[in-house]
């Protein structure tokens, strides 16, 4: 495999990483970038739909004042940044691998298509030494865990892999007590944003208190860089809630996902099975209302991940450290 020649001069060269030519050249300057999955392209829409999301989600970025790179790996490489055609190539791709730590490295050495998850994404967004990244709401703890023990990679990938995550909380389908307990033990962040509730994806509240709070992305920023100075692992969550108009309140949306997990039970869907048939029957039974809340929602996300990014530009600016790419060669 040749090597990637589009590197910046920090980052080591033996990477499988390919960086679009607008992320490299924000890399060289020293200009914010915000880091995207791509799960919501290959997993969560039909083409067109997909790829018109997708490049909305960007634009919401660079709008920002940052530079947006959707991750995902084809042809044995990461791609951090996709140009117009790499987008729409992956909008239109069939059987493309869901990608996680845990195959991240097969799909690479394999050659197939891959779509990063939170988890893969946060990796390759260090690898590239990129400190933010928005996505629509992360995973957690399943309801019937203590049973089941399914809980995603996301809550241990947030408590090793330094990336400042910007999300509107965790899906609404987990158990969100157990996920924030989780995350609490694992010593990671949760940080509210504008209120004190833990926001639950389409619900701005969950009934759950947010265990931080802090309504400025420069305070954020500043937290992001202050982990790095005290050689802290891991990341920080930034619960987003959804904007007051595309929420859908939690009286409105708890029955349906209670129909939904109950349909799930009896069908006998499990383990990786059961998001995509939950947020498919939640999407019939709301109408599609689910679908239009959860858009809406990634790019508020985008918005704040690019200010975020921005104020972590600045600081890296005034000190001359780089703290969204610090330990990316460790």
């Amino acid at each position: 495999m040749s090597l990637p020649a589009n590197l910046p001069a920090n980052l080591p060269a033996n990477l499988p990483l390919v960086l679009s030519p607008e992320v490299a050249a924000a890399r060289a300057a020293s200009r914010p970038v915000v880091a995207l999955e791509s799960t919501i392209i290959t997993h969560g829409m039909p083409f067109p739909q997909n790829v018109e999301t997708a490049r909305r989600v960007e634009a919401e970025v660079r709008a920002g004042g940052a530079v947006p790179a959707t991750i995902a790996v084809m042809g044995g490489q990461i791609l951090i940044g996709l140009t117009d055609g790499q987008l729409d190539d992956l909008g239109r791709a069939r059987d493309v691998r869901k990608l996680s730590r845990a195959d991240l490295a097969a799909c690479l050495v394999t050659g197939e298509t891959g779509a990063t998850t939170v988890a893969a994404t946060m990796i390759c967004a260090h690898l590239a030494g990129i400190g933010v990244f928005a996505t629509g709401g992360i995973g957690g703890v399943h309801r019937g865990a203590e049973s089941s023990f399914d809980i995603s990679a996301d809550l241990q990938e947030l408590a090793a892999t330094p990336v400042t995550v910007v999300a509107a909380g965790a899906k609404a389908i987990l158990d969100l007590p157990k996920t924030l307990e989780v995350l609490e033990t694992l010593g990671v962040p949760v940080i509210a944003v504008g209120q004190d509730d833990f926001p639950a994806f389409w619900s701005r509240a969950s009934g759950l208190p947010a265990p931080l709070r802090m309504d400025d992305p420069a305070t954020i920023a500043a937290a992001h860089a202050m982990r790095a100075r005290l050689g802290l692992p891991g990341g920080q969550l930034v619960a987003n809630p959804i904007p007051t108009e595309a929420e859908i309140q939690r009286e409105v949306i708890l029955p349906v996902i209670e129909a939904a997990l109950a349909e799930a039970a009896a069908h006998g869907i499990a383990a990786k099975g059961v998001t995509p048939f939950l947020l498919q029957r939640i999407f019939e039974l709301t109408g599609g209302r689910s679908l239009d809340s959860n858009i809406a929602l990634v790019l508020n996300n985008a918005r704040l991940a690019a200010r975020i990014a921005a104020a972590l530009a600045d600081m890296v600016a005034d000190t001359g450290a780089d703290m969204g790419a610090d330990t990316a060669a460790d």
